[in-house]
């Protein structure tokens, strides 16, 4: 894999794609031999391509197919096969119809990314104006993708997988099934699957990998290969219901979810709805609910009481001490009277630089109160830097509202 950009070797940016792409082909059973960045540079790009298809079938390259001068992919993949640029019409028509709807005028230098080199197969753009392509080398190939994350994936899943798959002559169906978890360390998710791990690394199919996710938790995945799609999903159920047998109380969701998507998903099939009081976490919390479709029938909104003084007027919270499990449970109340909801979740916390209320910086407090009058806190303590800090208070928040609708 190479991604190209300036920028990614100056830090500007993180290259998230090419951890995002070997982990979906490590999924497919695909080997992934070398990655490297290299700069807004023809000849260095030209260079890294040549050293990486000795060794390698295929080479995906994410990034450069925009439409500037420093955008040169194309030119240095072209090189390689040797072949002439041509303007591709019907992309070219796709880009003036892509600015046509945004009402905007088309420069003219976008119809640089129409420029594909003769031999090579368009994939398609969907969700920008840079289409990807599938370009023969010899007897190998190069995959040129757009940098831009979900463009990238999106044609990934759609043309680049499919044809790897399709070059590689693999007749087996790999599948693959993720359990989100949270709440355990990948080291105790070790421990704890010592035995499910032992047996199969005696069978050698599925596989099971650790895949951490910083404050999204531990991904564990269990990858099949099968002769058909019937067997491998016979073969992950078993495997996934092992995997459960020793942790399932940390597991929350699988492949896609979010804790998020969990806990509405719980709600919604409740008749449940939820509101809001944030102090610590000013609005992260609502934030992620909000970026899930649907979330509207659930969700009535926040109270982002971040001053003590807002606390006390809106949340009628009894003046004293915020830092605190009470205060934490008084804002849920709060949180129901004014948000009109059947639960309320609430955070209150010391993100620092200081401590407040005596407490130190990293302590979280939660409240959940429930329909019927309950209230249930608790009190952690996260990583004391303070993104950190938010962050996984919203994760910890949530997986501690699944657990209490869980319990009741």
């Amino acid at each position: 894999m190479l991604a190209v950009g300036t920028e990614l070797l100056l830090g500007q940016i993180t290259d998230t794609n090419s951890s995002w792409l070997g982990e979906q082909l490590a999924a497919a059973g695909i080997e992934s031999h070398l990655q490297v960045k290299v700069g807004d540079n023809l000849a260095r790009m030209e260079d890294a391509l040549s050293v990486a298809l000795v060794d390698a079938d295929a080479v995906i390259v994410c990034g450069g197919l925009g439409p500037t001068h420093d955008d040169l992919t194309r030119e240095a993949i072209a090189s390689l096969m040797g072949a002439e640029l041509v303007q591709d019409d019907e992309v070219a028509n796709v880009i003036r119809e892509i600015f046509s709807r945004r009402n905007r005028e088309m420069p003219a230098n976008n119809l640089r990314q129409a420029l594909v080199p003769e031999g090579a197969t368009v994939v398609p753009q969907t969700r920008g104006t840079a289409p990807g392509l599938i370009c023969p080398v010899g007897d190998r190939v190069v995959y040129a993708l757009p940098g831009v994350p979900h463009e990238m994936k999106d044609m990934f899943e759609r043309a680049v997988l499919p044809d790897l798959l399709t070059r590689s002559g693999e007749k087996s169906v790999i599948r693959s099934r993720v359990l989100r978890t949270w709440g355990d360390s990948e080291s105790r998710l070790n421990e704890r699957l010592d035995g499910v791990i032992a047996e199969l690394d005696r069978t050698g199919n599925p596989t099971l990998a650790f895949l951490a996710s910083g404050w999204e938790g531990i991904k564990v995945r269990l990858t099949v290969k099968a002769p058909d799609e019937a067997s491998a999903r016979g073969v992950l159920a078993e495997w996934e219901s092992r995997v459960r047998a020793e942790v399932g109380d940390v597991v929350f969701g699988t492949d896609d979810d979010t804790m998020e998507s969990v806990v509405l998903g719980i709600l919604r099939g409740r008749g449940l709805t939820l509101g809001l009081a944030e102090s610590v976490t000013g609005g992260l919390v609502g934030g992620r609910l909000t970026n899930v479709p649907g979330s509207s029938s659930v969700f009535r909104g926040a109270v982002v009481s971040y001053a003590s003084d807002v606390k006390f007027g809106v949340l009628g919270v009894e003046r004293g001490p915020v830092v605190s499990e009470e205060a934490a449970a008084q804002m849920a109340r709060g949180a129901q009277r004014v948000l009109g909801c059947d639960i309320a979740l609430a955070l209150t916390g010391v993100a620092g630089p200081d401590e407040q209320d005596g407490r130190p910086v990293g302590t979280l407090c939660a409240a959940v109160a429930m329909p019927d009058g309950s209230t249930a806190t608790a009190t952690w303590m996260m990583p004391p830097a303070r993104d950190q800090m938010r962050q996984m208070s919203v994760i910890t928040a949530l997986d501690f509202l699944r657990r209490q609708l869980a319990a009741g």
